[in-house]
């Protein structure tokens, strides 16, 4: 498997996500993209379809990628899945949190097999979950959860946590040093699939680490000039 280029985007904050079901949009879409100005988020749908042949040929396009596949099963089964990924040279790669610190800690010790330098992180809950999903689930508040399954993230060493803008100041309070990889960013008032609308600049102001952003840029005539718009915002 061909191996990112090593660049230091220390600065880069924005993460596109590919949400498409062909690798053509995919591809063509990160044509138009400066993979110094942001990094390219690969899911289930993508990955699935084409495997680690379309991980390959964006870092061939010098992207960093997070892989976006939220392990979550048994330890054992974790750990050699997470061996897998991190063998495709990816930047960032995410587990459920609701696994339990053994899976965590599992996937932690495969990422560190194979590279350190790549990140580890957990997923909460979905930004889609809100209090009446919650408690048709019998779970108690979204913070509550949230904070519980962050000190799992925080107890077993990885990276960061994935979650809601609105999520981390309930985080904070454990006083940790995780990042925090925030989905569901808008440009405007446009939910979709998120119960609530976080822009750039309240993200960061909210605590976020990086923005994970899909259809103001994907969906964009010009993708890079949102992206350019983004970084001024930011």
């Amino acid at each position: 498997m061909e191996e990112a280029v090593n660049s230091n985007f220390d600065s880069n904050k924005i993460i596109v996500a590919l949400d498409y079901n062909n690798k053509e949009q995919a591809l063509e879409l990160s044509e138009k993209l400066d993979p110094s100005y942001c990094r390219l988020k690969i899911g289930k749908q993508l990955f699935t379809k084409y495997g680690p042949k379309i991980v390959d040929e964006l870092h061939a396009m010098n992207f960093e990628i997070f892989l976006d596949l939220k392990f979550h099963d048994i330890p054992i089964t974790v750990y050699k899945a997470c061996m897998e990924a991190y063998k495709l040279g990816i930047w960032m790669l995410n587990v459920h949190l609701l696994g339990g610190k053994e899976m965590v800690s599992a996937a932690k010790e495969a990422r560190d097999m194979v590279n350190k330098k790549s990140k580890i992180i957990g997923v909460t809950l979905l930004t889609s979950h809100n209090e009446e999903s919650m408690s048709h689930l019998g779970m108690n508040t979204r913070a509550d959860i949230v904070k519980k399954l962050s000190v799992i993230a925080s107890d077993s060493k990885i990276d960061g946590v994935v979650c809601s803008p609105g999520d981390i100041s309930s985080i904070n309070t454990s006083k940790n040093s995780l990042e925090f990889i925030t989905p569901g960013i808008r440009l405007s008032n446009d939910s979709n699939d998120h119960s609530k609308i976080y822009t750039p600049s309240i993200a960061l102001d909210l605590g976020s680490s990086y923005l994970v952003i899909g259809r103001p840029i994907t969906e964009a005539k010009d993708p890079m000039s949102i992206v350019e718009k983004i970084k001024l915002m930011i």
